[in-house]
């Protein structure tokens, strides 16, 4: 079946683009623009209903034959003006024209997976790009959109491929001359240095903390300042202030951008004893278990108290008051070492999100990888090639996965749906 949609912004805009796709779409462009234009080149066209041969729009028509086009089979994309009457007039023009249908979210890149123009991870690049909401998040995306991580799984496969290749000609030919020498040799070899690829890959920063943000939780005591730093970090009055020990019962999550880096700031429940009543104590379960899961922890409170970890920051908060001097001094009331207190976060956050032109690696691709690392690393551990041999065969298969050679009906179904009509 052949599908149409409006594949710009809802009008009214200076210009709306609508795609065809599909074998019908040459019949369509017939109907409503005469002739096809030559592939590839825009071309002046007025557009008419097929039904009541009236005029619709003056529009660039473009045509682009399959299967070397964005979905793999033949593609139109008519570029009108953008005001609302134009676009539903053509719409209902070419839902008229048989053969067409109106297209379902994500269903332009769910052909151009299935036509083998992409794979499964550049159209999971593409929908962190259409959902990306800062800069880190928007640079992260188009490096997996654009294949760099499809090249490497690639490379992967290659290399994979060669290592079988080697096995089987060991079961195969062991006891003839076809094999060269220092064959098993050269498959150890292979196989140690593709592992440490794989650690190496699944060791760099994860999907989540930059889709998500990076967790950064205000802990210590009540009253220490936490849901005042909160709103001058947020920008905003996200969390309740008050002299009131206990106020803060639950945790407050406040998401925010600092240098194109998503964070998520979270308010929690001050740290004493047991709590006041039964509400801050859960209040108070809450705040250990948001500084468990924390990537930053900003301690408020006094030093010796302060967490013994790696992730944790002391702050002397509330210098403009005096108190304590251990720690960085800040005053969110004054504004004193804030940006300092920025800075740190930021260099932080860097070392846990990608870095500037590299991709992140979603749940989905790390599962996926560590079960080629896992076939590899059971197969180093073997003598027997024909155990081996089955190992090489999971790995392959993991990586299929990963580019979704392999894989369920319902996980597809789920990734292009989250993709807006016309995409």
């Amino acid at each position: 079946m052949t599908i149409f949609a409006l594949s710009s912004g809802m009008p009214p805009a200076a210009i709306a683009v609508i795609r065809i796709s599909g074998i019908q779409a040459a019949a369509a462009i017939g109907a409503l623009a005469g002739k096809l234009p030559q592939p590839r080149r825009a071309s002046m066209r007025t557009l008419r209903d097929p039904a009541t041969d009236m005029e619709l729009d003056q529009a660039l028509v473009l045509w682009f034959p399959g299967p070397g086009s964005a979905t793999g089979e033949d593609l139109a994309e008519l570029h009108l003006h953008g005001g609302r009457a134009v676009v539903q007039a053509v719409l209902s023009a070419l839902a008229q024209c048989e053969g067409l249908r109106e297209a379902l979210p994500g269903e332009f890149t769910r052909r151009a997976f299935e036509n083998g123009r992409i794979d499964l991870s550049e159209a999971e690049g593409l929908a962190d790009l259409l959902f990306a909401e800062t800069e880190a998040q928007r640079r992260s995306a188009i490096a997996m959109a654009e294949g760099h991580f499809s090249r490497r799984v690639a490379a992967w496969q290659k290399e994979l491929l060669r290592i079988s290749a080697l096995v089987e000609a060991e079961l195969d030919f062991s006891d003839e001359d076809d094999v060269p020498d220092g064959a098993v040799e050269k498959v150890a070899a292979m196989l140690i240095s593709l592992q440490d690829e794989l650690a190496a890959e699944l060791a760099r920063p994860s999907a989540e903390r930059l889709r998500d943000g990076i967790r950064v939780v205000l802990a210590g005591p009540p009253n220490a300042g936490k849901s005042t730093l909160l709103n001058a970090l947020a920008g905003r009055d996200a969390a309740i202030v008050s002299p009131l020990a206990g106020t803060t019962r639950d945790r407050i999550e406040a998401p925010v951008a600092l240098a194109g880096i998503p964070f998520l700031l979270m308010d929690t429940a001050g740290l004493r004893g047991e709590g006041s009543d039964e509400i801050e104590h859960i209040g108070i379960g809450l705040t250990r278990r948001a500084m468990e899961d924390a990537d930053i922890i900003l301690w408020l409170g006094e030093a010796q108290d302060c967490p013994d970890d790696e992730r944790a920051v002391p702050l002397a908060a509330k210098c403009d008051l005096g108190g304590k001097d251990e720690g960085l001094k800040i005053s969110a009331r004054t504004g004193e070492g804030m940006d300092q207190l920025r800075t740190e976060l930021i260099t932080r956050a860097r070392s846990l999100v990608p870095r500037d032109g590299e991709y992140a690696l979603n749940k989905r691709q790390r599962d996926a990888l560590a079960i080629v690392a896992d076939e590899l690393s059971a197969g180093i551990c073997t003598t027997d090639y024909l155990v081996l041999a089955e190992h090489l065969r999971g790995a392959r298969s993991a990586l299929d996965q990963v580019t979704g050679r392999a894989g369920t009906e319902e996980m597809l179904d789920a990734l292009f749906g989250s993709f807006c009509i016309g995409k």
